[in-house]
């Protein structure tokens, strides 16, 4: 794998840069105490192309290369990662998803609203008894003729207080398992669909996450994603694009404590001299930097395979697990070397440190990670 930026990728990363540090930092501390849905940025950012990501170009899309995309999703996750959250969501787990499964019908109808803003996405497979175990649904979907009427809740679910479209899972057929399930899409207007938005998150608060609700929900029948029995391997793909945006997102957390723990440690004075100068305080910046490093390296692996066609859930996951355990290290450190201060919504750190926890517990926790790691390794199959 070559290590050196394009020109492309280059003038990406400057861009993401230059976006971030002049229109998502400045408003990332309000939006967050007042727990502000940021669709202002988000429609600037659909303006430049940013929401286009990897998706094809016939369809409103960048079409940009995976590396790419890591680069765009790392800056914004540098700045805010309610935004790098939602901006996740709209793209992998929605956008890709669709552009892999859906029919050429379904992409022209939703992929360039996807891409400019004017459709809001999400993706519902959570629910209030299904987290990890995502094949136990309670979620169910009945074909009624031309509908399909679909009972159940989804919880903890990303832009689903704000989406015009939801990726819902549900299962068929309770005998089949997993065999049984089936993704579909749920328009805003669908009869029987509402949502709950959740409030009061320790972290991610100018991020919307809801609770969807379906009661004798109906669709038409067309509005099946893939086919029955698809509704597994259609999740699992999903989360190997989510786990490799949050993974990138995470090293975006990582890179801000190391900006603000450095700034910091070059101004602060304890004993006539910056604190920045204690090897105490040498020793946490260095662990901050090497963690970056290495999950930087491990998203680029990631999107070195997946730019190759590869099926990359090994390798999602190590980048995953690292990656958010890294960035939940480094915004501990950082808050240690801000002392009192890290402690207070004054500088930034202690926003990082709230959003950085999250990135441990969705799209799959840090101990499922271990768990498709370790049975790669041992050869053990799993459906996961």
């Amino acid at each position: 794998m070559n290590f050196d930026l394009t020109d492309e990728q280059q003038m990406i990363k400057e861009t993401m840069k230059r976006f971030t540090d002049e229109k998502i930092v400045p408003v990332a501390r309000e939006n967050d105490i007042n727990e502000r849905f940021p669709k202002d940025i988000l429609k600037k950012m659909a303006s430049l192309g940013f929401l286009g990501g990897p998706i094809e170009e016939k369809y409103g899309g960048a079409g940009l290369e995976y590396i790419s995309y890591s680069i765009m999703t790392e800056e914004i996750g540098r700045g805010c990662s309610s935004v790098r959250t939602t901006l996740s969501v709209q793209i992998s787990l929605v956008g890709l998803t669709i552009q892999r499964w859906g029919s050429e019908e379904q992409k022209k109808k939703y992929l360039p609203g996807l891409c400019s803003m004017d459709i809001i996405g999400c993706f519902g497979l959570t629910e209030p008894g299904a987290g990890s175990d995502a094949v136990n649904q309670s979620t169910t979907a009945v074909l009624q003729k031309d509908e399909w009427m679909i009972n159940g809740a989804k919880t903890w679910i990303s832009n689903g207080g704000v989406a015009d479209l939801a990726i819902v899972f549900a299962q068929t057929d309770k005998k089949k398992g997993h065999e049984g399930l089936a993704a579909f899409l749920i328009e805003r207007d669908a009869p029987g669909f509402s949502n709950i938005n959740i409030r009061g998150k320790l972290g991610l608060r100018s991020s919307n996450t809801a609770q969807l609700i379906m009661e004798n929900c109906r669709i038409p029948k067309t509005n099946i994603l893939g086919e029955v029995g698809d509704g597994f391997k259609i999740a699992m793909s999903a989360l190997d694009n989510g786990r490799y945006s949050v993974a990138a997102g995470c090293v975006g957390i990582a890179q801000a404590c190391i900006d603000a723990s450095v700034k910091y440690a070059k101004e602060r004075k304890q004993f006539d001299k910056p604190i920045g100068s204690f090897q105490l305080v040498q020793d946490m910046i260095a662990r901050m930097v090497v963690d970056t490093e290495a999950a930087r390296l491990l998203v680029s692996n990631a999107g070195h395979l997946k730019n190759k066609g590869i099926k990359t859930t090994r390798e999602t996951s190590i980048a995953k697990y690292f990656a958010s355990e890294a960035a939940m290290r480094a915004a501990t450190d950082a808050i240690q070397i801000h002392g009192g201060y890290g402690y207070s919504d004054e500088y930034p750190v202690e926003r990082y440190f709230r959003d950085a926890k999250v990135n441990t517990i969705y799209e799959g926790t840090s101990q499922i990670q271990k768990l498709i790691i370790g049975k790669d390794a041992l050869g053990i199959q799993a459906i996961r």
